[in-house]
């Protein structure tokens, strides 16, 4: 694993976990992802699918509305994890997503060996995206 500070190593730990949990039945793709709060908190989440693809959430998702359900809108790093070669980064959707709670969140991607982990911000994977300032 690339030198990355502490509290993103213990994401990609959580994110690991809550892949454990996904619901994958029809793509045999489980995805986790962590959500760390400005406050510390951390919000997990797992890709839940249903046999109607469009009502699919990614692990992102659930894991930005798990925190928002419980009051939480500011956050400072998502960690995103899967069985992959190389990171991967999150669907567009769930770029728009994240984008809506702030420019700086750093999104973190690992794979399961966390052999190679890649940390970027949000606005480096969604470039002049829209949110609640532009409107």
């Amino acid at each position: 694993m690339e030198k990355i500070r502490g509290e993103y190593r213990m994401l990609v730990e959580r994110a690991k976990e809550a892949r454990e949990r996904a619901y994958a039945p029809y793509s045999r793709f489980p995805v986790g992802a962590a959500l760390l709060c400005e406050d510390g908190t951390i919000y997990t989440g797992c890709n839940v699918e249903n046999a109607s693809y469009g009502l699919t959430c990614c692990a992102e998702r659930t894991a930005i509305f798990k925190a928002v359900s419980e009051g939480h809108t500011k956050f400072r790093a998502i960690s995103v994890v899967l069985d992959s070669t190389d990171p991967s980064a999150p669907c567009g959707a769930c770029r728009q997503v994240i984008f809506e709670f702030g420019p700086d969140i750093d999104v973190v991607m690992a794979n399961v060996g966390s052999e190679s982990v890649d940390v970027v911000k949000i606005t480096d994977l969604i470039p002049r995206a829209f949110g609640p300032s532009s409107l």
